[in-house]
């Protein structure tokens, strides 16, 4: 083993952080960055000091590659990131809100609107068609909806 890890020095620390940069931008998802800091803060570890075993500078980088992975997740978790379309992937989102009139009566609780080009599953109070109901939430491919007392917002 130690042929193959011996000569570790920062500049190979370095060289993985570069290279660990870019699988981040390669392929982005905000992890290969930790490691990317992880490789680069235990190149200044062994540019610090020179003479330090590879085995101690493995158990190094894996230590702040777990504590900037850490940190970086609450990072995350406190500030996540803000969109232009928030509801871009979650298209039943959109609806939240809005008023429509029922082409379908809402039987038991349960019915059919047409949306547009789709068709969505609804959720409410049962009401006769020609009815118009709000959209108060998006649960999963349903709609949940009740009756709309306003004319705001129809489409």
């Amino acid at each position: 083993m130690d042929e193959l890890f011996g000569p570790l020095n920062y500049w190979h620390w370095w060289i993985l952080a570069v290279v660990l940069v870019i699988a981040e931008v390669l392929a982005p998802g905000i992890f290969f960055l930790w490691l990317a800091i992880a490789a680069g803060v235990t190149g200044l570890a062994v540019l610090a000091l020179p003479d330090l075993g590879w085995q101690y500078q493995l158990l190094i980088f894996a230590f702040l590659a777990v504590i900037s992975a850490v940190m970086g997740r609450r990072l995350y978790k406190k500030r996540p990131p803000t969109s232009d379309h928030p509801t871009l992937n979650r298209r039943a989102q959109q609806y939240v809100g809005k008023v429509f009139v029922l082409d379908a009566p809402i039987v038991n609780g349960s019915g059919r609107l047409r949306v547009a080009d789709a068709t969505w599953k609804m959720v409410g109070p049962d009401a006769p068609a020609g009815s118009r109901v709000r959209v108060v939430a998006a649960d999963g491919v349903s709609l949940r909806v009740e009756p709309a007392t306003d004319h705001a917002d129809e489409p």
